[in-house]
């Protein structure tokens, strides 16, 4: 090699380097979700080399929150132009080096510490190039993110300061113009959705309180100026709206919510936002919202340039479950026997997959009404079908559960599960709220939730966490309710809660259905990993998903509850934390097979990015728990590459395989000792019977 070819390969080798670099540019990696990376440096023959490559903790554990116990840590790290950007529900934003978790620079939003807040939960952050401004100006590129005190803030991704020309120092009120209840009613918890200079915001509303809740409105914002340009409410408020879309006008002039509280996605070929919206409020009492309640509980494809409806599918009529669509819809191509499409898939709480032609809402598999039970409340008038993909495409519990379907880990565990269940009308997955009580699975937590799916595009095959726990539903006539001894109720009902649902004949109170000993009440799994092909529409294969370790010290994979979204690779991997146990997973995408598994200081209740720099695939994770389902509140953001220099606890499941027989073999050597002392007595009866 010559000398000057020498030169010019060293010239070019750091230019190499640079086009080698991947970012994760959007919550769920791209603007239309998918949670998907095509890098494939990681792969199924690499992938047990993986270690730490550096840890950041942010210190954050909610202090002085009023709601500190219900602290979330569910952020997707966003990666841009050598930065990531990790954003707290406390209100936090950090801005990291990629390759070595350094920090650049840290903004505080200072948010209301005291407010109630339904959610506490910030999902990540947008970016936002600014194509007017000339390079090296300041806010060229923007870090546009909202609080959980609603507000929308433009910073500057250089430095973090906020940008002046955007609304007032930075920051518009996200508050104005919507009727709230109280402090922190009105919220944010995912961030906006950006399409060309405009950016989208839902909302998160606590939506159990009342009827006359916050308004669930859609806007969309210019990203220089912070001008609100259009708002679209998916609850009609003036009478001739209200009308043609089948709602009483007094009662859609009084309902709330509705609102959009996941990640929202868009089509900038089409130049359209895809909306998944929730219940129009309360969720469990629809008496004074009686109909279908068109656009709550729906996938609605919204013009982004002036938010009116392009189609709209409702996905769950007269919502009385809490199951709104709480995932991020997810936009990629599939081949048909038609032709190959372009689609949207919304997961949903029913664990239900619904695949449309994002050109126009048409059904890619059939979609039949199917009859379902009717309320047997008073004032109650329940849908009497609901919308159901093909079999294939419920991915969760919809049939009867009763007493029979007990499960306890001893014998007296079971039968009280059994009375319990025997005691709760049962009747599938959209058996109504009764006053009796209602069992209800996978119920409002469980199916698919805001950890979403997952597509690889090239095998076209979706990949998503299922939950699948028996819940209950009781309706609380309202002068019973008014008159109740809530030390009693909490004693009688330890694990329940309850909401007043203000402004209609019931209360409510509703939790997981749960043995003495604080297992649920139906057999594992109860949480699952599942891949479906799309070009078939059929299930490749399923698996449980966790131990129960955390409860029970037995790493064995029964499938545990837990929250959180799955990345796939182009290297065949599904990476995924989401669970009560605390493990970090590498899985083949083709067999549902875990190659690798890391143990968290915290669970992850998140989803991960993937990012490349200097040619160098990272896998991040934030290991921060989740207080609501009970996992220990973290702080951490941790990297992970190939031959890493931090420690790594890499569980075999020969591991798990020799505990489970350690367990057999107690059992076994347990058993034989009662046995040998019942006919050492026995012997002992006889022989002083026989002296006698």
């Amino acid at each position: 090699m010559s000398l000057r070819t020498a030169l010019a390969v060293m010239l070019l080798m750091p230019m190499i380097a640079v086009a080698a670099d991947q970012s994760w540019t959007a919550y769920g990696g791209a603007p239309g979700g998918g949670q998907y990376s095509p890098l494939k440096e990681i792969d199924r023959t690499n992938v047990g080399r993986l270690h730490i490559a550096w840890v950041f903790r942010t210190g954050e554990f909610g202090q002085a929150m009023y709601r500190q116990k219900h602290l979330t840590f569910e952020a997707n790290p966003l990666v841009v132009d050598g930065r990531m950007v990790v954003p707290t529900a406390t209100g936090k934003v950090f801005a990291l080096d990629p390759a070595t978790g350094k920090p650049l620079w840290t903004y505080d939003a200072q948010i209301m510490k005291h407010a109630w807040y339904g959610d506490l939960a910030s999902r990540g952050v947008s970016t936002w190039l600014d194509a007017q401004a000339p390079d090296g100006a300041a806010c060229r590129r923007r870090i546009v993110f909202t609080t959980p005190d609603a507000r929308l803030i433009s910073l500057d991704a250089a430095d973090g300061k906020p940008c002046a020309g955007f609304g007032q120092g930075g920051e518009v009120d996200l508050r104005e113009g919507i009727r709230f209840r109280h402090k922190g009613g009105y919220s944010q918890t995912s961030p906006p959705a950006i399409i060309g200079d405009i950016a989208v915001v839902g909302s998160s509303i606590g939506d159990n309180g009342a009827v006359e809740q916050e308004q669930g409105v859609v806007r969309g914002y210019d990203l220089r100026t912070g001008k609100q340009l259009w708002g679209w409410d998916p609850i009609p408020r003036d009478a001739a709206r209200a009308v043609a879309n089948g709602w009483d006008p007094a009662q859609a002039a009084a309902t709330g919510a509705g609102n959009a509280w996941p990640p929202l996605s868009v089509d900038p070929a089409l130049g359209l936002v895809f909306v998944p919206t929730g219940s129009s409020s309360p969720d469990y009492s629809g008496a004074m919202r009686s109909g279908d309640n068109r656009d709550a509980d729906s996938l609605v494809a919204l013009h982004a340039a002036t938010g009116e409806v392009a189609w709209r599918r409702q996905l769950v009529h007269h919502d009385l479950w809490d199951y709104d669509q709480a995932s991020q819809p997810v936009l990629t191509d599939i081949d048909t026997a038609s032709g190959r499409r372009p689609v949207v898939i919304q997961g949903t709480k029913t664990g239900f997959l619904f695949v449309f032609d994002r050109r126009n809402g048409e059904p890619v598999f059939p979609i039949t009404e199917t009859a379902v039970p009717a309320s047997d409340a008073p004032g109650e008038v329940a849908s009497p079908t609901q919308p159901m993909p093909i079999p294939a495409l419920r991915l969760a519990r919809t049939a009867r559960v009763t007493g029979r379907d007990a499960w306890g880990i001893t014998p007296w565990e079971r039968d009280a599960c059994a009375r319990q269940m025997d005691g709760l009308r049962s009747q599938g997955i959209f058996t109504p709220p009764s006053l009796g009580g209602t069992l209800v699975s996978p119920g409002w937590a469980g199916g698919i939730n805001w950890g979403g799916v997952s597509v690889d595009p090239v095998r076209q095959v979706a990949v998503a966490f299922v939950m699948d726990l028996p819940m209950q539903v009781a309706l609380i006539p309202r002068k019973a309710y008014d008159n109740r001894d809530e030390d009693a109720d909490d004693a009688k009902y330890p694990h329940l809660e309850f909401n007043d649902m203000e402004g209609t004949p019931y209360a409510m109170r509703r939790g997981v259905i749960l043995s003495p000993l604080g297992v649920p009440c139906t057999a594992p799994p109860w949480g699952k990993m599942v891949a479906v092909d799309l070009r078939q529409g059929k299930v490749l294969w399923q698996r449980p998903l966790g131990t129960l370790e955390t409860k029970t010290g037995l790493p064995m994979e029964v499938g545990a509850p837990g929250i959180g979204g799955a990345v796939t690779t182009a290297g065949g991997l599904i990476f995924i934390a989401a669970t009560i146990d605390e493990r970090f997973r590498a899985i083949d995408t083709d067999t549902g097979r875990t190659l690798w598994e890391e143990k968290l200081p915290a669970a992850g209740n998140a989803t991960p990015s993937v990012y490349s720099v200097g040619g160098k695939e990272y896998v991040v994770i934030a290991a921060g728990g989740h207080g609501n389902i009970g996992t220990a509140v973290g702080d951490y953001i941790i990297a992970y590459t190939l031959d890493g220099q931090g420690p790594s606890l890499v569980f075999q499941h020969r591991f798990a395989a020799t505990v489970l027989v350690a367990v057999l073999v107690i059992v076994a050597l347990v058993a034989a000792v009662v046995v040998w002392r019942r006919r050492r007595k026995r012997r002992a009866r006889a022989q002083q019977t026989g002296s006698e």
